[in-house]
Order: C-alpha cells, then sequence, then structure tokens
C-alpha cells in the first residue's frame, strides 16, 4: 500500500447541506426532553427514541448518495458559521462527512436507535425515564459532533459533550452512593486524557495556524520530529481516557453501575470508540513518529491482555463484559498504531464489535431483568430454558467476540492478528494469545449464565424479557453473525482514501483461505473454550459464592488489575499531600507573613497612641523634643 495525498474535500450541495440535522436533531430532542419538566413524562421516551432513528434514516441516506460518488468526491466539507477569527487563526464550525465519519454515523445512530428502543422496556418503571431519554440523546448528539468535525477544536466540544453526558448518565442512579461515585471517578479520570487532547491543539495551532484536518494533514510531514512525537503521545493519552486504554482504564469497570443500556451505549457506539476515532483521523501526525506510532501499539498490545485477565476473575455480569471491552479495544489500538496496513482493520473491528458488544450487554440487561437485577453470574444458571431469545441472540455475540468461523469476530479480529505477526513476532504472540484468553473467558460467562444447574435465590423466577427489549436483540444478533462477512471484502476499499492509501488486494482475503496465523489462532481458541468446560462446564458444581484464592493471577483480576491503588499510591496520596503542603505554605507562610506584619504594626500603633493623651503640655514637649532631635541632625550635618 502506498501513502497518497489526501483527498481535498467537495463543497457540500443537495442533501449535503442538511448533514448538520444528524447533530442538531438528537441535540434539539434533549433540549426538550430536560426542559420540559413532568408535562413530557408520558411522551418523553417515544421523542427520545425518534431522534436517533431521525438521524440513523438521514445518515442512511448520505451514505447512499456517497456510494454513488466517484472516490476524490467522496469527502464532503459542510460549514456552518465561522466560530474564532483572530490574528492568523480563522477557525469555523463545519463539519466532514467523507468515508470514516460516515460508518461511525451508521453505527452511532444504528446501535444508539436501538438501545433507545430497547430502554423503553427497560427503563419502563424509572420515574426519570424522560430525563433518562434526554441524557441518551445528549450523547449520541454529543459523539456525532465528534466524529463529523472537520477540525480538532470543534471536535474537541464534542469530546468533551460526550464525558459530560457519559458522567450523567453513569451516575444517573445518584441516590447510589456506589453510581455518584463512579460517575465522578468517570469524569476526572476523562479529564487527565483531555488535558493531553488540549494540549495537543494547542500544539497544532502554534504550529500549522489551524486545527482543521485538511491542515494539520498538509503540514504533518513538515514538522519537526520531536513536535511529531510530541503532539503523537498528548493525542495518545486522550484517547486512553476514552478508550479505557492502559493506564487511564479505571474508570470503566465503575461505569457499570449505570443502568445496562448505558453500559451498551457506551461501549459498543459511543465513548470508547472515540480514542479510536481519534488516532485513526490522526493518522498523518503518527506517520512522522515512529515513537508515538510504537506506543500506541504498546498500549493497545497491554490493554488488551490486561482486559481479558480482568475478564477471567470477574463474577458479576456487566463486569466481565467491560474487562472485554477493554480487551477489544486494545485490539483496535494495536491496529491503528500499526500503521496503514491496520488502519481499516481497526475501523473493521470497531464496527463488528459495536454490533455484538450492544447485543451482549442489552443481553446481560435481559438476564438481569428476569433475576430481579442480580448481576452474580454465580446465581444464574439453566437460563437458556427460561430466556431462549435472549440465550440465542447472546449466544451470536459469544461466537462473534471469540472469533468463530464465519461470525463477525473471525473476520475482523484474525485480520488484525495476522497484521499484528507483520509487524512483530512478539506482538503477534500476544494479540494471538489475548484471542485464546477471550475463549476461555467468555465460554466461562456462557456456562455460568445459561447452562449447567439452576442457582437461582429464592423469590426469583426468570422469565424472558418484551419484546421491545427483544427485537434489538434479534437485530444485533443477526448483524453479530452477518456484520463481518458483509464488511470483510469491501471495508478496506471504502477506507483507505479516507488514511491516504492506495487500495490494494491486501484487505480482501479469500473466506476460505485460512493462513498458518488463522489456523493457530482458531486452535488457540478452541484450547481456551475446551480449558473452561473443563472448569466450569454444565456437569460442574459452581459456590454461591466465589472461594477464596491464593492465586496472585485470579486476586489480581478481581481486583481490576489493582488500578484503583496503583492510582491512588501514585496519584491520589501524592496530590493530597501536595495541596496539604500548598495549604500550609499558604496558612503558615503566605498569610502567616501578612498576619505577622499587621500584628507589628498594631502593637507599634499600640504604643504610638499612648502618646495621644490629651494633654497640652505632653504635646508641647514633644514638639520641643523633636526640635532638638532635628536641630541636632543639622548641627551634626554641618559638623561632617
Amino acid at each position: 500500500m502506498n501513502l497518497l495525498e489526501v483527498v481535498t474535500p467537495v463543497a457540500a450541495e443537495g442533501l449535503f447541506s442538511y448533514a448538520w440535522l444528524l447533530i442538531a436533531i438528537p441535540a434539539v430532542s434533549a433540549a426538550i426532553l430536560l426542559l420540559v419538566g413532568r408535562a413530557g413524562d408520558a411522551w418523553g421516551h417515544l421523542l427520545g427514541t425518534l431522534a436517533p432513528i431521525a438521524s440513523f434514516a438521514l445518515g442512511v441516506a448520505l451514505f447512499v448518495q456517497l456510494l454513488g460518488r466517484e472516490e476524490t468526491a467522496r469527502a464532503v466539507a459542510v460549514p456552518v458559521y465561522t466560530w474564532i477569527t483572530s490574528g492568523r487563526w480563522d477557525i469555523g464550525v463545519g463539519l466532514l462527512v467523507d468515508q470514516l465519519s460516515i460508518l461511525f454515523v451508521l453505527l452511532i445512530t444504528g446501535v444508539g436507535s436501538l438501545i433507545h428502543v430497547y430502554s423503553i422496556g427497560y427503563m419502563a418503571h424509572d420515574e426519570r425515564r424522560r430525563r433518562f431519554f434526554g441524557f441518551l440523546n445528549l450523547f449520541i448528539a454529543a459523539m456525532l459532533l465528534l466524529v463529523l468535525a472537520d477540525n480538532y477544536l470543534v471536535l474537541f466540544v464534542g469530546w468533551e459533550g460526550v464525558g459530560l453526558a457519559s458522567y450523567l448518565l453513569i451516575s444517573f442512579w445518584q441516590h447510589k452512593p456506589s453510581a455518584a461515585v463512579a460517575g465522578k471517578k468517570a469524569f476526572v479520570v476523562n479529564r487527565v486524557g483531555d488535558l493531553g487532547m488540549s494540549v495537543a491543539i494547542m500544539l497544532m495551532l502554534a504550529a500549522f495556524g489551524s486545527s482543521a484536518f485538511v491542515d494539520v494533514n498538509a503540514g504533518a510531514a513538515a514538522m519537526p520530529g520531536g513536535m511529531a512525537t510530541v503532539m503523537g503521545l498528548l493525542l495518545l493519552l486522550g484517547a486512553c481516557g476514552k478508550s479505557a486504554q492502559v493506564p487511564l482504564q479505571s474508570w470503566l469497570l465503575d461505569a457499570m453501575e449505570g443502568p445496562t443500556p448505558v453500559s451498551a451505549l457506551i461501549h459498543a457506539a459511543t465513548m470508547v470508540t472515540a480514542g479510536v476515532y481519534l488516532v485513526t483521523r490522526s493518522f498523518a501526525v503518527f506517520e512522522q513518529t515512529e515513537t508515538a506510532a510504537t506506543a500506541v501499539v504498546v498500549v493497545g498490545t497491554v490493554t488488551l491482555l490486561a482486559g481479558a485477565w480482568i475478564g477471567c476473575a470477574k463474577d458479576d455480569i456487566k463486569k466481565a463484559l467491560a474487562g472485554s471491552t477493554m480487551s477489544q479495544i486494545g485490539y483496535m489500538m494495536l491496529a491503528a498504531g500499526i500503521g496503514p496496513a491496520g488502519y481499516a482493520f481497526a475501523i473493521f473491528h470497531l464496527v463488528t464489535h459495536g454490533f455484538f458488544k450492544a447485543n451482549m450487554f442489552l443481553g446481560a440487561g435481559s438476564v438481569m431483568h428476569g433475576m430481579d437485577d442480580d448481576v452474580n453470574m454465580r446465581h444464574y444458571g439453566a437460563l437458556s430454558r427460561a430466556m431462549p431469545v435472549t440465550f440465542i441472540t447472546f449466544a451470536a455475540g459469544y461466537l462473534a467476540i471469540i472469533g468463530f468461523p464465519f461470525f463477525a469476530g473471525f473476520y475482523s479480529k484474525d485480520h488484525i492478528i495476522e497484521a499484528a505477526f507483520e509487524h512483530s513476532a512478539l506482538v503477534g504472540v500476544l494479540a494471538m494469545l489475548g484471542a485464546g484468553v477471550t475463549a476461555f473467558y467468555m465460554t466461562r460467562l456462557m456456562l455460568m449464565t445459561f447452562l449447567g444447574q439452576k442457582r437461582w435465590l429464592a423469590g426469583v423466577h426468570p422469565h424472558e424479557s418484551p419484546a421491545v427489549m427483544t427485537v434489538p436483540l434479534i437485530i444485533l444478533g443477526v448483524f453479530s453473525f452477518a456484520g463481518g462477512l458483509l464488511l470483510n471484502n469491501w471495508i478496506g476499499g471504502w477506507l483507505d482514501p479516507a488514511f491516504g492509501i492506495a487500495h490494494g488486494a491486501e484487505h480482501a482475503p479469500s473466506l476460505l483461505h485460512l493462513t498458518g496465523v488463522g489456523i493457530a489462532t482458531l486452535l488457540l481458541v478452541a484450547a481456551g473454550v475446551a480449558v473452561a468446560f473443563v472448569v466450569f462446564g454444565p456437569r460442574k458444581d459452581i459456590p454461591l459464592t466465589a472461594p477464596q484464592s491464593r492465586s496472585p493471577f485470579t486476586l489480581a483480576g478481581r481486583n481490576d488489575l489493582y488500578g484503583d491503588a496503583l492510582n491512588e499510591a501514585a496519584l491520589m496520596r501524592p496530590g493530597q499531600q501536595l495541596t496539604d503542603g500548598l495549604l500550609r505554605l499558604e496558612d503558615d507562610g503566605i498569610d502567616g507573613g501578612v498576619n505577622s506584619t499587621g500584628a507589628v504594626i498594631t502593637q507599634i500603633s499600640g504604643q504610638l497612641r499612648k502618646v495621644q493623651n490629651g494633654f497640652v503640655r505632653s504635646y508641647a514637649l514633644t514638639m520641643v523634643l523633636g526640635a532638638v532631635v532635628v536641630g541636632a541632625v543639622i548641627a551634626l550635618g554641618r559638623l561632617g
């Protein structure tokens, strides 16, 4: 593949001139739902669901029009208004509808619409349902702004909007202290990444006088190597925060405190995909710095293994799935760091992951719905008979994530593993190992939840969810199977121009031709499944409470690899000590100095005040003494 000059966007015309409605529709809906008050409780969920569906319909229409255009005319610039004009800066609010952004639009609005429909049933008895749908709409609007922006500064506005919406939704049930803390934790950790993102944008403005993608891409090749490295590392820091990559991953598992549809939206269609989008959209910067690109590969590889490790140790079904999200996003970051050989593969896996992860999170919500909101898999078992639709659709997501042949993940993840081997044998081996571990913990989840003996607590009567919840599961289940097959031989050619790459045959391997790497990966996946059956098979007696373990690996996994403890030791405690020290400096040093000066002046004033006694003879004596002193000084001066 040869790098080409990135195509200059063409001016918007026709339907593309109304692309801003993609963002405006859910944004206006969110404003209505959040401002209308209780008068909207009866219909708020319906308006909230229609908004992303309308954006999805418009996105499909724009996608069809892009398909009918020449390759060089598939990047469309949609100016909205001038935002900042100062000196050499002329920054506008504009949108870029191209091959990359339109795929994100379809994923965000398509999967997001299904999550909204599902939420109608899931949140049916919540008295704050209208507000919940308002926050969901806000989330969709912010993510659409993020992926449609034509420059980094506008992207950053959407970036912060996503952070706000995630805080509001993760802590939606703020009456639970754990939910309130989880929302605050997500907000704070993301601010660390956002610091890197904001400084990177400042560097762009200083270096190029612009933050527009076109200008940054055009000027990146002329950047000094050191600046490119710093800019790339800062962008990676921002991506780590949003996509929950090591070392900013600690918020993701706690985010499961929010309602399950929020988990599905965050993990499948919005927030955690933002970091992958940022890295791939910034390809021109990373092409200039091997150091930053290697850092992306290292972060992705470490995170895919860390997430899989955590997934093996969790009994909470949502947290096990959250660990898997960390891991799968790690695969995407790994592919993005490889460079031109991996950009399309990263987005391919991102799209298929959106299908099967939304499927499984909503499936987990369906299980919880039937199990009185119990999230402990040790209290499940034999649910395949009580919840057949949930079981079958969840099984499609399970087969997709482990890479079972002809399911979605089989295509997208295997491409990444093969590209990883071409990049580095060590990285390839670790990526393949992650696939085997994924097969183990996801099979464990399936066995503990749907097969084996009943372990239901007293008073629990599992039942299938209503159609408003199962229909989205069925649709996502279909795409968990067929999504990879539909996209496999097409997505590379579609995306390559957005990354300035000449499309070749490398993206279109035969479906029936497995390489040695592919065969080895399948064998490792089969081994992971077999080990899970041996340990957690249907005939195994699984205790209702997790047994105490002396294994350091199990303990580390149960404690999220001690991420919270590390953050506390490395950041929180030193931060508290620094803050305490600054307060002491202020109290004892600055304030103390000011107060001491004031006290001295007060004492002097008190002594001088005694002279003011009201007696004329005292004032006369003082004047005489003063005159004597002045005279003596003058006399001494003359003698000298």
